[in-house]
């Protein structure tokens, strides 16, 4: 019998349970009674009560969402195809008519992907290709010319930038009704299509062997205005040196005949000894192991061979 006292008790703690719930910090939530919404949005945290079993307690994050959206072959103004994949963030402002008019998350991001991709595709086909993949009018740097000489890169009126804030202001003007609001709008990756891609590929590498061949010009005139240089600096090198050796030359020629003469002009001893040397000399220069020699008796020579043995 106690037992069966206890369930009636125990009922009536399940439904009290059930008349009381807890909104967590990062919680909202509404109340419906039957399917239909009734009293204010809870937005603050803490314990809160219902009426058992006929409320059901409807909860929504009150923290920032996400929305990635898929990558979409889009065209530019200027007839060019490119892939454009853009994120956004969201938050849920008005949790009632929310649920009111998307019923959860999942209904946002169904609403979001026509918002979004559609005022992107919008977006991208008011502008040329130049303007939704740069984002200012910055000066080409050295790596990045396109002129022979100089030049400056194509000038864009709005840029990627101002794309994005347009793209944000129109969705947001969409969804101000939908009790969401959408904080931000981003490009997550631009890139050409494979045909566009390829041109363009084509045009940097054509761009970067032309600046090469300029560098490797510059390059080669250097080389020959330093070998020119170098040419120029030996040969005046050489010309002084071999001034210099002709001068040492023709001073130590003139030493020697100088101290030929005076050894000339000494006795005849000395003379005879001097013409003796001088002969010797001639012989040494004029004649080698494989010439032959025939003498007369009147020749120095042999007057010098002859006095050296007079026997």
């Amino acid at each position: 019998m106690k037992r069966f006292a206890l369930i009636p008790l125990v009922i009536f703690v399940l439904i009290l349970l059930n008349g009381m719930y807890v909104v967590k910090e990062p919680e909202q939530a509404i109340i419906t009674q039957f399917g239909k919404p009734v009293g204010d949005p809870i937005l603050t945290p803490g314990l809160n009560f219902k009426i058992p079993i006929i409320q059901k307690v409807h909860r929504f994050e009150k923290r920032f969402l996400e929305w990635d959206g898929d990558p979409n072959q889009l065209p530019t103004r200027d007839k060019r195809f490119i892939w454009v994949n853009t994120y956004a963030r969201w938050r849920i402002t008005d949790p009632l008519l929310f649920f009111q008019r998307l019923n959860n998350e999942r209904g946002a991001l169904t609403r979001l992907d026509d918002i979004l991709d559609g005022e992107t595709r919008n977006a991208i086909a008011k502008y040329d290709v130049v303007e939704v993949v740069r984002s200012s009018n910055r000066e080409a740097e050295v790596g990045e010319l396109v002129a022979d000489d100089e030049t400056t890169l194509e000038q864009i009126k709005r840029g990627r930038g101002d794309i994005r804030m347009e793209i944000l202001a129109n969705a947001q003007t969409r969804t101000s009704d939908l009790g969401i609001e959408i904080l931000d709008v981003e490009f997550k990756r631009i890139n050409y299509v494979a045909e566009v891609q390829r041109k363009v590929y084509e045009r940097m590498v054509s761009e970067r062997q032309r600046i090469a061949d300029r560098f490797r010009s510059e390059g080669q005139g250097e080389a020959f205005r330093i070998r020119g240089e170098k040419d120029r600096e030996l040969l005046k090198i050489t010309s002084e040196a071999y001034r210099k050796a002709q001068e040492i030359k023709g001073t130590a020629d003139a030493e020697a005949t100088r101290i030929y003469a005076k050894a000339y002009n000494r006795s005849a001893d000395t003379r005879s000894f001097y013409e003796f040397l001088k002969t010797m000399e001639s012989y040494k220069v004029t004649l080698d192991k494989e010439s032959s020699l025939v003498l007369s008796t009147e020749g120095d020579f042999y007057r010098f061979l002859k006095e050296s043995n007079p026997r």
